[in-house]
C-alpha cells in the first residue's frame, strides 16, 4: 500500500491536492450540516450544482460560472421564510432537488455530448483533476475554511442555539445566509470533479463518524477533517492499486469507517452495561 501511495503521490498530485482539500472543507461544514440536520439541503445544493454545470455545457460558458449562479440563486431562494408558508421547506427542497435532476439530463441531451457527461456531473473523476480544477478547488476550500474557521463562534451559536445568539446580539439570519453561500460556493467547485455523490459523501459520512467518536464540538470539528482525508487518501490509493473509480472507492471507504465506528460505539456500549449489570 506505501508503494502505491508513492506512485499515486508521482503520478497524480493533483488529484491528491484536490481531494484533500475537498476532503477537509466539506467535511469541516458538513458537521453543521448534520447537527442542523438539514443533510436533504446539501444534496439539493450538489444536484443543483451539476444543472448549472450541465446549463454552462450548453451555453459554453465556463462550467464553475454555471454551477455558482444557480446555486445562489437556490440559496438566496431557500433563505425565505417558510415558517408562514403552507408549503414546508423540506418539499420545497424537494421539488428543486427532483426539477435539477431532471433539466440536468434535459440539458446534457440538448448539448450533444450525452450519457458520457451525466455520468460525469454524477460521479465526477477525482482522479483526472488537472491544475485547473486543483487550483479552482483551492481558490474556494481555502478561503471557506478560514473563514469558517475564524467565525466558528457565531455560526456555532446560530445554528445550535439561535435564541442564546439573540440575546448575546448574533445576527442568525445574518449567519445562516452567509453559511448556506459558503456551502453552496464549495458545492459548486467541487461537484465539477468531484461529482454529485463524492460531495455529498463528505458532507455527511466524516462528520457523522466524528459524532459518533466524541462528544466535545470542538474535538468533532478536528476530527472530521481527519476522516475525510483518511478516507480520500485510502480511497485513492486502494482504487490505485486495485484499478476501481477512484470517487466511488472513496465514498465505500468513508461509509465504511462510519459503519465501522457504529458498530464499535454499539458493542463498547452493551459491554458497558454488562459490565455495570
Amino acid at each position: 500500500m506505501i508503494a502505491a501511495f508513492i506512485d499515486l503521490l508521482n503520478l497524480f498530485p493533483n488529484a491528491l491536492i484536490s481531494g484533500v482539500t475537498m476532503a477537509m472543507v466539506c467535511s469541516l461544514v458538513g458537521v453543521f450540516v448534520v447537527l442542523k440536520r438539514i443533510v436533504f439541503i446539501s444534496i439539493t445544493l450538489s444536484e443543483t450544482a451539476a444543472c448549472g454545470i450541465a446549463a454552462a455545457m450548453l451555453l459554453n460558458l465556463p462550467p464553475l460560472f454555471g454551477a455558482v449562479v444557480l446555486t445562489a440563486a437556490v440559496v438566496a431562494f431557500l433563505s425565505l421564510h417558510f415558517e408562514t408558508s403552507r408549503i414546508p421547506r423540506d418539499t420545497v427542497l424537494g421539488v428543486i432537488f427532483l426539477s435539477a435532476s431532471a433539466l440536468s439530463v434535459l440539458l446534457v441531451s440538448k448539448s450533444g455530448f450525452g450519457l458520457q457527461e451525466i455520468k460525469v456531473m454524477l460521479y465526477g473523476d477525482l482522479i483526472l483533476a488537472g491544475p485547473v480544477d486543483r487550483n479552482i478547488i483551492l481558490l474556494t476550500g481555502v478561503p471557506v475554511f478560514i473563514f469558517t474557521l475564524v467565525f466558528i463562534r457565531p455560526i456555532f451559536y446560530t445554528f445550535l442555539d439561535p435564541e442564546a445568539s439573540r440575546v448575546m446580539g448574533v445576527s442568525c439570519r445574518f449567519w445562516e445566509l452567509s453559511f448556506f453561500f459558503l456551502l453552496g460556493l464549495i458545492v459548486s467547485a467541487t461537484s465539477k470533479i468531484g461529482g454529485v455523490l463524492l460531495v455529498f459523501c463528505y458532507l455527511v459520512a466524516p462528520p457523522a463518524t466524528a459524532l459518533l467518536l466524541v462528544r466535545s464540538i470542538t474535538a468533532v470539528l478536528f476530527l472530521a477533517p481527519m476522516v475525510g482525508i483518511i478516507a480520500t487518501l485510502g480511497g485513492l490509493t486502494l482504487a490505485y492499486r486495485a484499478d476501481w473509480p477512484g470517487n466511488q472507492t472513496i465514498i465505500l471507504v468513508a461509509c465504511m469507517l462510519l459503519t465501522a465506528t457504529w458498530a464499535m460505539r454499539k458493542i463498547l456500549c452493551r459491554l458497558k452495561v454488562k459490565h455495570m449489570g
